[in-house]
């Protein structure tokens, strides 16, 4: 009978061997866990921020667009109106070179008026 003896020191030193490979073990599972966990927060917030900056994009985009519409139907007014004033000028002139005299007359009359009222 060849029954073998353990010596305490062994099996302590096989004990700590264990608990360390133990330790070590859930270690590298803790790490891979929180790697796992921080690689998939990494990847949300990734998302939320291509959804923000689609978003904000987008905003601009239409924000652009309204404001090209709206400088679009200024400009349109803008020379509907230069077109309008300058009809009345041509008309101005035109009544001038036909009624000249009509013309002088009117003007010093409404300057006669019109320093009337001033003077008040």
């Amino acid at each position: 009978m060849n029954k073998q003896v353990e010596n305490p020191e062994t099996h302590a030193t096989s004990r700590i061997d264990e608990r360390a490979e133990r330790v070590k073990h859930a270690t590298s599972e803790a790490v891979a866990s929180t790697k796992d966990a921080v690689d998939r927060a990494a990847d949300r917030v990734e998302e939320g921020l291509h959804r923000a900056t689609d978003k904000t994009a987008d905003a601009a985009n239409r924000a652009a667009d309204k404001a090209a519409e709206v400088s679009a139907r200024g400009r349109e007014a803008y020379d509907r109106t230069m077109d309008q004033a300058d009809a009345w000028m041509d008309q101005a002139r035109d009544y001038v070179r036909e009624k000249p005299l009509q013309t002088v007359a009117m003007a010093i009359g409404a300057g006669w008026l019109l320093g009337r009222i001033l003077r008040r």
